[in-house]
């Protein structure tokens, strides 16, 4: 489990496409915050988190989306969360981050919806 979690970075316009793959905790974390964090600088208006390749995300890997999603918010930019696990999206909602960043089934449809917010 210890298997530290990849990020494959794609940019459309003003919208970056993080997909990961493997497990978020401490470090995969910190490298989605970091990376995020580049690409607001760079310009970025929405961050889109594809997790269809992510099985697990442990506490400390929650608390650090949640600083990247308020970051995100005073940007005045949006953050949305796509293809999760039954219990990512359960887990995500528990921890009151669907509150603040839309959750959507696919990154298509998470796409489509940033793409017309702001």
């Amino acid at each position: 489990m210890s298997e530290s979690c990849k990020i494959q970075l794609e940019r459309r316009g003003d919208v970056a496409i993080f997909l990961t793959d493997g497990y978020i905790n401490n470090q995969g974390g910190e490298e989605i915050a970091r990376q995020a964090y580049a690409q607001l600088d760079a310009g970025a208006r929405a961050l889109i988190l594809n997790l269809e390749k992510t099985r697990i995300v442990n506490s400390i890997g929650i608390s650090i989306l949640i600083e990247v999603l308020e970051k995100v918010m005073d940007r005045k930019g949006v953050l949305a969360f796509c293809s999760l696990t039954p219990t990512i999206d359960k887990t995500f909602r528990i921890m009151g981050l669907a509150q603040y960043a839309a959750i959507y089934p696919s990154q298509d449809e998470a796409l489509r919806a940033v793409a017309t917010a702001g």
